[in-house]
């Protein structure tokens, strides 16, 4: 994945840049186009957050621009108070600070954090139940989701601590009557958890459509496995980067102007 992104000359690169930023920037400028190929979208809402290596700050989308608008010089970088780090023709929307900063803040070993308000998620997290293990992708996060009660618009910093207290050591939580939250040691693993969760919803409210008569549970040490098993394969890291990657080359095939 590196390799494809060296590829491209970076014509918009503050000359002052370390090479460190400018990667995680054209990580994460794929990272807002693939979330828009996928829909994952919300009009000029929501946020992907990448922190910038050896250093406490982190990226954020600019506010008012749409997905498919973001590129790797547009990012603006932050820290952990929503302060502007450097020069940015754009602002951030605070509810993205307040959200993205509590596990940035309280979790050294969250690299990336995405959060999305899917149909499928929002569903899912209005549901008393949350996440059901029903389904093959499902039951990858048996045990494994965290959760955090809806408090409104999140635009109170008090909320961080809470939001943080939530997730814990988890890697993936459901924001009640909200939506989805993964953060991870890397973008590519935050994309591919946010990914299997993502489906493991959409199915769910597809099968739950059906009555709740007819759903068909697993045993619940087969759905214990399935996790272990998940769990196993993303930490190694393989299998994150590989399906990262191959989507980032579908993205530039399209159009690679969003490493500029």
């Amino acid at each position: 994945m590196t390799d494809i992104f060296a590829k491209v000359i970076p014509t918009a690169r503050d000359a002052s840049m370390s090479d460190s930023e400018w990667k995680a920037r054209q990580e994460l400028a794929c990272a807002y186009r693939l979330f828009d190929h996928f829909g994952w979208h919300e009009l000029i809402y929501n946020h992907i957050t990448v922190r910038v290596p050896d250093t406490p700050y982190f990226l954020i989308n600019p506010f008012g621009l749409r997905y498919g608008e973001v590129r790797a010089s547009n990012l603006v970088k932050i820290d952990v108070e929503g302060q502007i780090i450097g020069e940015s023709a754009y602002s951030v929307n605070p509810a993205g600070f307040i959200v993205h900063s509590a596990i940035h803040a309280a979790r050294p070993d969250a690299h990336a954090v995405a959060h999305t308000h899917t149909t499928a998620g929002q569903a899912v997290a209005c549901h008393k139940g949350g996440l059901l293990p029903l389904s093959f992708t499902s039951m990858f996060y048996t045990d494994a989701i965290a959760y955090h009660d809806f408090e409104g618009i999140t635009l109170d910093r008090s909320e961080r601590e809470r939001l943080a207290k939530n997730l814990g050591s988890k890697s993936l939580m459901i924001l009640r009557n909200h939506g989805l939250l993964a953060c991870g040691p890397s973008l590519a693993h935050a994309f591919l958890d946010l990914y299997h969760l993502q489906r493991a919803c959409e199915v769910q409210v597809v099968a739950q459509a059906a009555g709740e008569a007819m759903l068909l549970r697993p045993p619940p040490e087969a759905a214990v496995r399935s996790a272990l098993q998940h769990r196993v394969a993303m930490d190694r890291g393989l299998e994150p980067a590989m399906a990262f990657a191959a989507m980032a080359r579908m993205m530039m095939e399209k159009d690679s102007t969003f490493l500029q």
